[in-house]
């Protein structure tokens, strides 16, 4: 089965180098890795003299490219530096980008230029939430909330630490469960990246370039500022965290963004936004490894344990996801 899927990654990594050659109307496109993400796309770049391109390889039916095109030209008319889109071949699933550079925010952010560039990103998200409207992305409802939660007890407690759901646990689960998705649901909304995060944003001109925003979708304003600054493979101080928040928050309100009038408020909501996302990339990260193979991604699962036991100790109505890692922990002893 192994070589059967190495076998098809080749047949289709030839078939982009002529696809790409087709579209330069020369011989010679060489594809060399770029980058891979937790799906199925794979990414290569190509050299064509002193110009490199980018090309999307996102196989059919498991990935779509339609839904990049459409979300590249929503915020690219919003002023943000996305990639254009050179070519594409939607049937096939390959797309021909322009390059954005090598680095991302997650190759050189430190704590000492962490202000700066977080500042020039706070400045991208503003002008994406500011292009929002109702009816042009998919809707961030109760549905798809719930759907990624579910994903926490089936991937993470299940299969990869072997716990039971039990008619209690499955009671708690559903309580902390509703808190999340109802004030989720209670937001304002705005065009939602749904993966704004350092690795997704490059260092390029203008600052940043960002990337990997084709699962978009219309939901919860606080959604992207939290999953900037709580980040899958980079974690800050907490008070330092919060001194971010407050900065969009700031900038979110002179610009006339619908965000809470007090940032207490909007600190709750980013809390429990935050907590939502987490438990469901824990899912997301155990579901990589079991189902697809990668393995990588689980070695980050603490420190979505340590984001959510932090905001669980400063709202009572998500204790129970505290006592519940502190039980998985006594048992893994």
């Amino acid at each position: 089965m192994q070589k059967s899927v190495l076998a098809e990654e080749d047949e289709r990594r030839e078939a982009l180098e002529r696809w790409v050659a087709e579209q330069w109307g020369e011989p010679g496109a060489v594809a060399v890795p770029a980058s891979t993400d937790a799906s199925f796309r794979r990414y290569f770049r190509f050299a064509r003299g002193d110009e490199t391109q980018v090309a999307m390889d996102a196989p059919p039916p498991g990935e779509d490219c339609k839904p990049f095109v459409e979300v590249a030209a929503l915020f690219g008319e919003a002023g943000v530096h996305v990639p254009r889109v050179l070519a594409q071949d939607l049937p096939r699933g390959f797309l021909l980008l322009e390059d954005l550079g090598q680095q991302t925010y997650l190759h050189v952010l430190d704590e000492h230029n962490a202000d700066e560039l977080f500042a020039a990103a706070i400045d991208a998200l503003l002008k994406i939430q500011l292009a929002s409207r109702p009816g042009v992305l998919p809707p961030y409802d109760e549905a798809v909330l719930r759907r990624e939660l579910e994903l926490f007890p089936r991937w993470y407690l299940e299969t990869h630490r072997q716990w039971e759901i039990d008619s209690e646990l499955r009671t708690t689960l559903d309580a902390v469960f509703e808190v999340l998705v109802q004030s989720a649901l209670a937001q304002n909304r705005v065009f939602v990246h749904r993966d704004y995060m350092p690795r997704n944003l490059m260092i390029s001109e203008p600052l940043p370039g960002v990337i990997d925003f084709q699962d978009a979708l219309y939901g919860p304003i606080s959604y992207d500022p939290i999953c900037l600054f709580k980040d899958a493979f980079l974690s800050w101080p907490e008070a330092r965290v919060t001194g971010w928040l407050r900065q969009y928050w700031e900038r979110a309100r002179e610009a006339g963004l619908p965000v809470p009038s007090s940032f207490e408020r909007f600190h709750k909501d980013c809390d429990l936004m935050g907590a939502q996302r987490h438990l469901k990339v824990m899912g997301i990260f155990a579901r990589i490894f079991y189902r697809d193979g990668k393995p990588a991604y689980l070695e980050d699962v603490a420190r979505f344990e340590a984001y959510l036991r932090q905001v669980a100790s400063r709202h009572v109505e998500l204790a129970p996801l505290e006592a519940l890692f502190d039980r998985l922990a006594q048992a893994a002893r």
